[in-house]
């Protein structure tokens, strides 16, 4: 670091920058993820090239509705969704709150019980809690030791009344996979007029599933987590709801569901990213399960380090070292030049909610931390971080 209350030349504080960026080693890609050279050339040639408004009735206006287009469909493509049932928005959280709000407002006060769990992404457990000051009954579903929520957990909580069951995909700060298959299943069987929602974003393009055969109703996703820009996200509307209100009204874009000027640079720069994980996806999660193991098995055989939950995905690990608190762990790491997580990067500053919900010892959870991976990761850089946790930050627990 410069010296305090210096002023390096402007040369020295580029040499400075660059020489920190080169070192680093970034480990919180459930947070975000560093945006591919395909996407950023998307993005650049929305913004130079591509620049008219999708609605604007004149051939350079047409030209970028059909790139619109074109960015819908890898989307979809990588989705495994009907191109026309993909609806573009700010992100996961605005595809979660029009889900779950838009859901209850469908039903109005017909029926009156919700289903979610205790370890949802706060996106969901805040939108929950509004419907539930409105008079809403939830019923929180509880994971066990592992991480996991059970079939039979959401058997014994549906009934008769519930019209909306929201269960994420993968957990974003265990990794820990809920069967959604499963799931979505069960809930069509025991209430077929309820609508099944999963928060996919920590799932999209980590795990196989395709939208048109998994059985929910609506699937949110996110572009950043995914080598794509911030701004843009994703919400598939089954074909099963034939009618569903509007996110937003006005110009009527998004055939209606989400009106306003389509933020195509960032929409443009998801597409591509889309098309860029797809393409290598089988291979990425592969590699990225060996990561994790090896990560596992490197860290299981010292002493010390707790492993939290069952981290099924392939991208998402949860550690502790009981005795360091959590933020002087990811201190140590930090001047280090690694970068990992104290859990959700959307709730900072709070014991976690989903290590509470697993019952975790205190002394686990006030030194928890999240490890995530992507496709750039390299063995290296995990043993790196391995040698970091057994050198300074080990002996701080004793």
């Amino acid at each position: 670091m410069p010296p305090s209350g210096r002023t390096l030349p402007q040369e020295s504080l580029n040499a400075f920058v660059l020489e920190s960026e080169m070192h680093m080693i970034y480990l919180d890609n459930s947070a975000t993820t560093k945006p591919c050279k395909e996407a950023v050339a998307a993005i650049q040639s929305a913004l130079t090239e591509g620049w008219a408004n999708p609605s604007a009735l004149y051939q350079f206006g047409i030209d970028a509705a059909r790139q619109l287009r074109q960015a819908r469909n890898q989307v979809a493509i990588a989705l495994g969704a009907e191109q026309d049932r993909v609806f573009f928005t700010s992100g996961g959280t605005e595809a979660d709150n029009w889900a779950l709000l838009g859901t209850a407002k469908r039903f109005g006060k017909k029926n009156k019980h919700i289903i979610t769990t205790a370890i949802e992404h706060h996106a969901i457990l805040h939108c929950v809690k509004e419907l539930e000051a409105q008079g809403y009954e939830v019923t929180y579903l509880q994971p066990d030791a592992s991480g996991k929520i059970t079939l039979d957990c959401l058997k014994e909580a549906l009934r008769k009344d519930t019209f909306l069951v929201s269960i994420m995909m993968v957990n974003n700060e265990t990794g820990a996979v809920m069967p959604i298959g499963q799931m979505a299943k069960l809930t069509h069987k025991l209430c077929p007029d309820a609508v099944f929602h999963t928060d996919a974003v920590q799932g999209f393009l980590k795990i196989p599933f395709q939208a048109k055969t998994l059985g929910a109703d609506l699937i949110s996703i996110s572009s950043h987590k995914i080598h794509g820009p911030k701004g843009a996200g994703a919400l598939y509307i089954n074909p099963r709801l034939k009618s569903f209100p509007p996110l937003l009204v006005g110009g009527g874009q998004e055939n209606g569901y989400r009106s306003g000027t389509e933020a195509t640079p960032a929409i443009m720069g998801f597409g591509a990213a889309c098309s860029a994980c797809y393409a290598t996806f089988k291979e990425d999660i592969f590699r990225e399960k060996e990561l994790i193991q090896h990560l596992c098995d490197r860290l299981e055989a010292v002493d010390g380090i707790v492993v939290n939950g069952i981290h099924e995905a392939p991208h998402i690990l949860n550690l502790s070292v009981p005795g360091v608190p959590t933020q002087n762990s990811i201190n140590i790491l930090q001047d280090a030049g690694i970068c990992v997580s104290a859990g959700s990067a959307c709730a900072k500053g709070h014991r976690s909610h989903t290590l509470t919900a697993m019952n975790l010892p205190p002394q686990v959870m006030d030194s928890s931390f999240r490890v995530s991976i992507c496709r750039d990761t390299t063995r290296e850089e995990l043993d790196q971080l391995v040698e970091v946790i057994v050198k300074d930050i080990l002996p701080r627990a004793r």
